[in-house]
């Protein structure tokens, strides 16, 4: 197990060198300052689908889903974030009471 943490932790540090070495002039470019800036919205976006929507490797249509739908309503309408958190978290919780 050590040896897949250090090989982990190699791995992540030379990953960083590599990013340090990237020339000034690549990263200048329009397409990759644009690439960069969506990158960590399509991650998240990402992460949220498969914990929404994801048990193990099936597809889940669950109280969950039910939630993340009444939280995109709550945000399509402009609700402050603390009542789209509520609203989210309230319907998927009641609805896993009621099953």
């Amino acid at each position: 197990m050590w040896t897949a943490i250090l090989l982990g932790i190699l791995g992540v540090y030379l990953l960083k060198l590599v990013g340090l070495a990237v020339p000034r002039s690549v990263l200048e470019k329009p397409q990759v300052e644009e690439a960069s800036a969506l990158l960590p919205v399509a991650l998240l976006a990402a992460l949220v689908a498969v914990q929404t929507f994801a048990t193990g490797s099936h597809l889940a249509l669950d109280a969950r889903a039910a939630g993340f739908a009444v939280a995109l309503v709550a945000v399509l309408l402009r609700a402050p974030f603390l009542l789209v958190v509520a609203l989210g978290a309230g319907t998927a919780a009641l609805l896993r009471l009621l099953t």
